[in-house]
């Protein structure tokens, strides 16, 4: 493996090691304040072949050598890993370089903190690529994910990065959005139980978790990047605000990245009711508030609510926006204009440099003792990685439907589809492979992943696979059709490998600035399969996608269904271990799979609207829900109750059931345990998740599973919320305690196994009945 064989500089303690916060701060210019406020992002890779952010070169500074920006020091160095293939030791070498710089010949020799991308591992060349976060939702395995936080931490301290721009935290509300593929569920619970998981697992590592994007941006209008987010107040603090805050206070976060919509007009990137009185004063962060990329510029360029840059700054600085990144466009000559003409005070200035000197002192950087030198060997790809991203792959693989054709046992399948001979059909769009690779067609991908093709003549043998794409996976052209059906002809069972090409700004079907106008599969996919059905031979219909799409069509017709996210560098061979029955499948949905390509918005949180027949003459009901998964055994619940007969202010409510494994071999069964609502005067879903426990069980053994469900949980079930506009301002009233609200509507709880999926009789259910307060 690569080794770093640096060895340790010894040095003179710099000026800013011998002082505490408060007197490096009486002791900095203006300048030198202003320059830890700021990254920068050099050799950002503006050379044609397309962004990796919303008009990165737009809104750059022209100067991005370190030495003639960085003279009066820096606070952030952007994606020196992420930016561009580079081999990983030798970068790390010229980190070396760049922090001995600063801390040599800057005055106060303060190093930078480096920050990366990190959402399905480490973005850099070689290092593990994990499944999408969907891929995470649907394991509903959190401790699997505080392991996968953790690989990726020591992946990056060792290469000398501090920060990680990950997790996601926005709460899918539209799956027309081209970001879905980066976020964890529909179910804010979820979302906050994995993204929480996440968080610690990272900062376990020692590299400060940033939570993105802090807050509304999955609820933008009709799913379009951007574009304004319309959400109540109830909305917003019943859905998109819970993940925040449960990786705030249970996962104490080190940072938060501040989101570039606006909601109800007001750009949260300038909003102090969310970034302040919220965040920190209600929750108590304490941690460091980031820009999303240029996010500081657009309230100038985009929301227009600036009236230049450093109105812009003014208004980001103030609202609690600590650092712009990934460069300083505003926070460095357009704010110290302000400053110095006394328009801005410069106690906003000293309080967002205390929090990064913070911030940088509990890393370590700030030490007498610092040396930027990571000494050692570097193993970016290791075995335990990808033995882990292997089980999450595999818990992921979601069962939607199947008519005893899955697993495989015909003599020869036909392997057909856009994906099923792809490596980059199964990453994200953030992975390194489909973000920055793809700038790069020249450069290998470093790793070694086998395709679904490869995976599956592994399990079967290369005499029984016929393969065939038949179409690509945005492409009109059917020439392909004619292959397919040949091979499908000369085959017991149809395997169509269906779904997404993660990219960039319209370079694929799914990611950031790939936003659909329908929810029907990209290009001439479902075309090809009707013709395959049409055979007369069982299908089995697999997805490997970003976003849940509407497959009605194929549930109804299809032998069987599997449902895959972006699985990962080790996600064919998941995928190929699930078909043979190697693998029992365990995932669970954490999006539903849509009814009408049109029926948008869904998400099983909304309160139902009937279907075709009744209000709407499109249908608004799931081809599968929420929660739904099927497996090759079988489980029986029994004995369902709830452990406390009240509720307390505080603490857990305990659910326990009785599961048995009653088929014919091992599984995972996930226990979900949901909330019936009954609030009067509130609108509510007809179920919401309260918990979930994920439990393995040999064929005839039982288990006695607990779940437990926060107490905060059961009251934000009804809690109401109010706002209040006045002349100038926008005042949210988002936060009362668990205990407020539950002397405000005390709850009563009763408990039964109830079939909330229809189909599955394993999703417990409490009826939790919220009753005014007497008059």
């Amino acid at each position: 493996m690569p080794r770093n064989d640096a060895t340790t500089t010894h040095r003179a303690p710099s000026l800013a090691s011998g002082l505490s916060d408060d007197e490096l701060l009486a002791e900095m210019t203006l300048e030198e304040k202003l320059a830890q406020l700021v990254g920068l992002w050099e050799g950002r890779g503006g050379d044609g072949g397309g962004e990796v952010a919303p008009m990165q070169d737009a809104m750059q500074s022209e100067v991005d050598r370190l030495e003639e920006f960085a003279s009066h020091g820096l606070g952030h160095l952007t994606r020196v890993f992420g930016t561009r293939p580079v081999d990983p030791v030798e970068q790390a070498r010229a980190l070396v370089g760049k922090q001995q710089w600063l801390l040599t010949s800057t005055r106060l020799g303060i190093p930078a903190l480096v920050h990366e991308e990190c959402l399905t591992g480490l973005a850099t060349w070689q290092a593990t690529t994990f499944p999408a976060p969907p891929a995470w939702g649907a394991t509903f395995d959190p401790e699997l994910v505080a392991e996968m936080g953790r690989a990726i931490g020591d992946s990056m301290r060792s290469l000398g990065v501090h920060q990680g721009l990950a997790p996601v935290l926005d709460v899918v509300r539209d799956a027309r959005w081209g970001r879905v593929e980066e976020c964890i569920s529909e179910d804010p619970y979820l979302v906050g139980e994995l993204g929480t998981a996440y968080v610690r697992g990272m900062q376990d590592a020692g590299v400060v978790a940033t939570l993105k994007h802090f807050v509304g941006y999955s609820g933008s209008r009709a799913g379009r990047n951007l574009a304004p987010v319309h959400a109540g107040t109830r909305e917003v603090a019943d859905v998109l605000l819970p993940p925040f805050e449960m990786a705030v206070r249970d996962g104490g976060a080190g940072s938060v990245m501040s989101s570039y919509n606006e909601i109800d007009g007001v750009p949260v990137a300038g909003d102090a009711t969310l970034l302040t009185d919220l965040l920190r004063d209600e929750w108590g962060f304490t941690g460091t508030v980031v820009a999303d990329y240029f996010g500081v510029a657009f309230l100038h360029t985009l929301h227009r609510s600036a009236t230049d840059l450093g109105d812009a700054a003014a208004q980001a600085l103030v609202a609690g926006v600590d650092v712009e990144l990934p460069t300083g466009a505003g926070y460095l000559e357009p704010l110290a204009a302000l400053v110095r003409s006394g328009e801005v005070d410069e106690a906003y200035v000293d309080r967002a440099v205390r929090r990064v000197l913070r911030q940088k002192r509990e890393l370590g950087l700030l030490e007498p003792t610092y040396d930027p030198v990571v000494a050692g060997e570097v193993y970016l790809d290791p075995p335990a990685n990808r033995a882990l991203a292997t089980r999450i792959a595999e818990e992921s693989v979601v069962l939607v439907t199947n008519d005893g054709t899955l697993p495989l046992q015909a003599r020869t399948v036909a392997l057909v589809g856009p994906n099923a001979d792809s490596v980059n059909a199964l990453f994200g769009c953030y992975s390194f492979a489909n973000h920055v690779l793809a700038r790069h067609p020249d450069v290998d991908i470093g790793l070694d992943v086998t395709t679904i093709r490869e995976a599956l003549v592994e399990e079967l043998g290369a005499d029984r696979v016929r393969y065939a794409p038949g179409c690509d996976v945005r492409g009109e052209g059917t020439g392909g059709f004619a292959g397919a059906l040949a091979a499908a002809e000369q085959a017991d069972v149809i395997v169509a490998v269906m779904g997404d090409l993660a990219g960039m700004f319209g370079r694929g079907t799914s990611g950031e600035g790939c936003d659909a106008d329908s929810l029907e599969l990209p290009g001439v996919q479902r075309q090809l399969v009707e013709q395959l059905l049409e055979l007369g031979k069982p299908v089995v219909l697999v997805l490997v996608t970003g976003r849940p799409y509407a497959v009605g069509w194929a549930t109804d017709r299809c032998a069987a269904v599997v449902q895959a996210f972006f699985p990962g560098q080790e996600g064919a061979r998941a995928l190929a271990g699930v078909l043979t029955g190697r693998v029992n499948p365990s995932g669970r949905l954490p999006l539903s799979l849509p009814g009408s390509p049109g029926g948008q918005p869904y998400s099983y949180l909304h309160p139902p609207l009937g279907g075709a027949s009744s209000v709407s003459n499109l249908d608004t009901r799931p081809t599968a829900a929420f929660g739904h998964g099927l497996s090759y055994t079988a489980f029986e619940h029994s004995e369902f109750y709830l452990a406390e007969p009240q509720v307390p202010t505080t603490g857990t409510v305990t659910a326990r059931v009785r599961v048995t494994n009653v088929g014919w071999r091992a599984g995972a069964d996930v226990v979900q345990v949901y909330a019936q609502t009954v609030a009067r005067g509130v609108t509510r879903p007809t179920v919401q998740l309260l918990g979930f426990a994920r439990v393995a069980l040999e064929p005839g053994a039982t288990a006695d599973v607990e779940v437990r469900v926060p107490t905060a949980r059961l009251a934000h079930t009804g809690a109401d919320r109010r706002r209040a506009v006045g002349p100038g301002q926008v005042t949210v009233s988002l936060g009362r305690s668990s205990a407020e609200l539950l002397a405000s509507r005390p709850l009563t709880l009763t408990g039964e196994v109830h079939d909330v999926a229809g189909e599955d009789a394993r999703l417990m259910s409490v009826t939790v009945r919220h009753e005014k307060r007497q008059r």
